[in-house]
């Protein structure tokens, strides 16, 4: 015990002569004790801040070089992506810190007032200093998560977002309580008194959250999904989805930035189902004017008859119609008795047959050529099937092309498309 107790003494006694390491040499140079005071706290503290300096940059240099050794040394890129996001220089700030709260009480030990001050104030940047490192780990984590294929289309950056939240608003209230002095639990229970208006200023982030929860769970939405967003004007491929937003880069290569709550809120048309499928639709129609359709006669059938596609459908069917015609006597004086063809559903098959045989389309899924509803616009004939390829680029060629040959057709069975009249109509021919 008593040499315990000589020890301590000898411990301050060394404490205070470094406390007033300058004010003996200056009250020996005649300078007032009050002024020597104030130039010994400013000499520890220039000597101090310079020292603190000194062993912050040579411990980020070390830690730095090792880290980065280590990294190159090493095959996975999770230690690349900690010197990246600078990791290592962060926590090289630590040591300099509790450096630097020991030497407070020995700067400012005159000065108790600025002694409290100045503690209060390296205590609040430690808690700036855990989050930047709090950060730089969890954007260090991003990445990595991002790098794998499993989680490279799902929005990690979101519930990154939601940690760093959580881990602000702690920070915020630990600062806050060591300022005030109130302890933290104390401050905690306080601020359940105004967490209406917390709710209400961390609404959009509240809702954001819940969003990116739903989105997540349900899988409504992918990075690398094309989308479509009427209301706010999207069309085209989700580069980022965070917490808040959703950025769309349209086709146009515009960005185009929706809220996420949005996404369960509003209607909007994904696509993913067209791309994860074997084939691209494509439903597109025609109109073809009523006045060009007819019954046809025996002379237009032979004339039909030279098109491969369709020979051996006219075959079967003509030699039906006429069995059925015979069987039940009708009067064929007139073309409407009995049954008969029509140009239009022989052009109908014709089609239906040339879409089946098309290198391009998938034969594994819908086929159909069908008639809609007359208008004053004529009668449309639709195409409905699936191209093979999804690339755009390349279903837009097939399908041009396949409508290329239909429209080119149309006359070969005395049909006509309908389009409305130009000027030229009206022009008067000699």
């Amino acid at each position: 015990m008593i040499q315990d107790k000589e020890n301590t003494e000898v411990l301050t006694e060394a404490t205070l002569d470094f406390n007033r390491f300058f004010f003996d040499f200056l009250t020996q140079k005649d300078i007032e004790e009050d002024t020597a005071v104030w130039l010994n706290m400013a000499g520890l503290l220039i000597a101090s801040t310079i020292i603190v300096f000194l062993i912050d940059f040579l411990i980020r240099k070390i830690l730095l070089q090792m880290f980065t050794r280590f990294a190159s040394a090493s095959k996975s890129n999770f230690d690349d992506l900690l010197v990246a996001n600078k990791v290592p220089r962060n926590v090289a700030h630590i040591i300099p810190l509790l450096i630097a709260l020991e030497l407070v009480p020995i700067i400012f030990y005159d000065f108790p007032d600025f002694e409290i001050v100045v503690e209060k104030g390296l205590q609040v940047f430690a808690i700036v200093l855990t989050l930047w490192i709090v950060r730089s780990l969890l954007f260090t984590v991003k990445d990595f998560l991002k790098t794998l294929p499993s989680l490279r289309d799902k929005p990690v950056e979101s519930y990154i977002q939601v940690f760093m939240i959580f881990a602000w608003v702690a920070g915020i209230m630990s600062a806050i309580a060591v300022i005030t002095d109130i302890p933290f639990l104390k401050f905690l229970t306080g601020l359940g008194a105004a967490s209406a208006v917390i709710i209400l200023i961390f609404k959009d982030t509240i809702l954001g959250f819940v969003a990116s929860i739903q989105v997540s769970i349900n899988d409504m939405v992918r990075i690398g999904d094309w989308v479509t967003f009427e209301k706010f004007g999207a069309d085209g491929d989700v580069i980022e989805i965070t917490l808040a937003t959703v950025k769309v880069q349209n086709w146009d290569k515009t960005i185009t930035t929706i809220p996420t709550y949005a996404l369960i809120s509003e209607s909007f048309k994904n696509w993913r189902g067209m791309t994860s499928s074997d084939g691209r639709r494509i439903k597109r129609s025609l109109s073809i004017k009523m006045e060009s359709v007819k019954y046809l006669n025996q002379a237009d059938i032979e004339k039909l008859k030279g098109i491969e596609l369709i020979e051996k459908y006219l075959d079967k069917r003509q030699s039906d119609i006429d069995t059925h015609n015979k069987t039940n006597q009708i009067d064929k004086s007139l073309a409407i008795n009995g049954r008969n063809l029509t140009n239009l559903g022989v052009f109908r098959k014709y089609v239906q047959e040339y879409i089946e045989n098309h290198a391009a389309i998938n034969k594994d899924m819908t086929i159909m050529v069908r008639q809609l509803a007359p208008s004053s616009q004529g009668i449309p004939i639709e195409i409905y099937a699936f191209s093979s390829d999804k690339r755009w680029v390349n279903y837009e060629y097939i399908m041009a092309d396949i409508f290329d040959h239909v429209i080119a057709a149309t006359p070969y069975f005395d049909l006509e498309i309908f389009e409305l009249p130009s000027g030229s109509s009206f022009s008067i021919k000699e």
